[in-house]
């Protein structure tokens, strides 16, 4: 399993010869000018939320390679309408995908389209596939709910956000590691702008401290379970 980190919370993975586009917000982001969002492959595009930061980029990715969205069913039902292949989903369940598993779990968030319309309830995914298992935690506060995920799924990766102001602070991603009970944590959600700017030696040094590993990749790199 190959995880490339393009911005914000815009994630590309590679698993069992599928491509999967998680959130994906690259042509709006100036810090990702260099990656072109039309040379991307997708079969399938992962939406936690219907914030512009997070769906920016869905129907043009949609529309090269003829993905499939997956999402929540209010999501997925505004996507079908406007023609696009989509796999409608909802919190506590789970289906078999040609590359894994995948689960639709709680986030404490909020969710509209740029348009106004109603996005549904926010939520993140876990991911089961070659045996390597991985939780996508959306844009979320930290919530209890997340000592479930471990009762079922044994993690080898959590991807949490980590700016603070809309969603979890390096502290609460410390627990919430704890929680999922997984050392091994990828940041995402930080630097695009102002309100979620943090320090990158001081959000490392805490997590190391707790005996954790917190990778902050550039954007366009990848790591490797």
């Amino acid at each position: 399993m190959k995880i490339t980190f393009y911005g914000q919370s815009s994630l590309g993975i590679e698993v069992a010869g599928k491509n999967i586009i998680v959130d994906p917000f690259i042509s709006g982001n100036e810090m990702a000018s260099h990656i072109d969002s039309n040379e991307l492959k997708a079969d399938y595009i992962l939406v936690t939320h219907a914030h512009g930061d997070h769906v920016l980029d869905v129907e043009a990715i949609a529309k090269h390679t003829g993905a499939t969205i997956v999402s929540n069913a209010e999501i997925a039902t505004y996507y079908e309408k406007k023609g696009f292949k989509s796999h409608p989903m909802n919190h506590g369940g789970s289906w078999k995908f040609d590359f894994g598993s995948v689960k639709y779990v709680t986030a404490i968030h909020s969710s509209s389209f740029p348009d106004g319309t109603y996005g549904g309830n926010p939520g993140g995914f876990v991911i089961e596939s070659e045996h390597k298992n991985i939780y996508i935690a959306g844009d979320t506060a930290l919530t209890f709910d997340m000592k479930l995920i471990p009762l079922r799924t044994k993690l080898d990766l959590a991807i949490l956000p980590i700016g603070n102001n809309f969603t979890m602070d390096i502290e609460d991603a410390i627990i919430a590691s704890d929680f999922v009970e997984c050392d091994k944590i990828l940041g995402y959600h930080y630097d695009t702008f102002g309100y979620i700017k943090i320090d990158h030696e001081e959000a490392k040094k805490k997590f190391f401290d707790k005996g954790k590993d917190l990778m902050l990749l550039e954007i366009g790199a990848s790591l490797e379970l």
